[in-house]
């Protein structure tokens, strides 16, 4: 990306358009962190890009001063993807749902992850579908009961994190909406990363699912089920820090500080790790029993697919005469007008 540096204020990111979300969504909430992240970038507005496809987060890119582009339902990915392979100085977010993503999008999604493109995609996830009115989604809570699984669904869901790092992911983080602080550090963690930065952003939506996330927003129940992950901090949590994370043969287990237990057993938090193992475990952590992870879980530097084809290209451009359209089209039997 260009070496400009601008001084920039989250609301010079705001666009004059009427923010159509209903009152009380979590998407006023992950839009006021994006805008704070985006300003601390302090790059131009005119180097973003803002993706999406179908849902109601999907109508981000219409409340930002940036470029942006609504595409259709489950192809952001593959929108994204073009975006930044035509011009790689633009710094593209997608912006997608648990649906648009992981259902009708899913096949884009996980291969977006693979090749490691230099995108960074937003996962609003409420366990829901929202813009159409309510029927269960691809992370839905198995037994959830909604529009179109009125005795509840029998579907395991999807857990975004293990899907991410299944398909080859090397960044996957999490947040939640009531956390706009963390949800601004985390999104600039993720732009400033090198090929796909996934953020599963566990978002509230009142309508239709309502209270899905309320163990993990509540001031009164979040210390004791969540926990904040900091690169090279002690996987400590809790509402009197008096908890941790340590291995337990290859299983990860809860122990409580004290009784011979110190912060010297407890595990020291590595995103950087190649091996995903650990990674796939906090991934996968849920209540009951186990904190929910939050911040960035994994960020492994790795060649991004964009950066690999332009070196290709270079390769090619120098090995070969033809070396744009207009050699191509001058290279076989040619004839000029006088």
């Amino acid at each position: 990306m260009t070496e400009e540096i601008v001084d920039l204020n989250p609301g010079d990111f705001k666009s004059d358009q009427e923010v159509r979300w209903c009152p009380g969504c979590g998407d006023h909430a992950v839009l006021a962190a994006v805008t704070r992240a985006l300003a601390e970038l302090k790059i131009p507005k005119e180097k973003f890009a803002f993706i999406s496809g179908i849902g109601c987060s999907s109508r981000f890119p219409y409340y930002l001063s940036t470029f942006g582009f609504h595409g259709i339902h489950g192809r952001a990915s593959a929108i994204a993807s073009g975006v930044k392979l035509a011009n790689p100085e633009l710094s593209v977010w997608q912006i997608t749902g648990d649906g648009d993503a992981m259902a009708i999008g899913g096949n884009h999604f996980i291969h977006a992850i693979r090749r490691n493109i230099d995108i960074n995609i937003i996962l609003f996830n409420n366990e829901i579908y929202g813009l159409t009115k309510g029927q269960y989604s691809p992370t839905s809570t198995k037994g959830a009961v909604t529009k179109t699984s009125p005795f509840g669904t029998v579907e395991e869901p999807f857990n975004p994190g293990e899907l991410v790092i299944g398909a080859k992911g090397k960044f996957f983080a999490r947040t939640i909406d009531s956390n706009v602080q963390l949800s601004a550090e985390v999104y600039k963690q993720a732009a400033l990363h090198e090929g796909t930065s996934v953020v599963e952003t566990l978002q509230n939506c009142v309508i239709f699912n309502d209270g899905a996330h309320k163990q993990l927003s509540d001031r009164k129940t979040r210390d004791d089920n969540t926990i904040i992950l900091r690169q090279g901090e002690p996987m400590i949590f809790g509402k009197n820090r008096d908890k941790g994370l340590k291995l337990d043969g290859l299983k990860m287990k809860v122990v409580k500080l004290g009784n011979g237990i110190t912060e010297k057993d407890i595990l020291v938090h590595d995103a950087e790790e190649n091996n995903p193992g650990i990674h796939t475990m906090l991934a996968n952590m849920r209540n009951p029993g186990f904190p929910v992870a939050m911040g960035v879980i994994r960020a492994v530097a790795a060649p991004t697919y964009d950066m690999a084809l332009r070196g290709q290209i270079a390769k090619v451009q120098k090995d070969r005469k033809i070396k744009n359209l207009d050699d191509l089209l001058r290279s076989g039997s040619t004839w000029e007008s006088k």
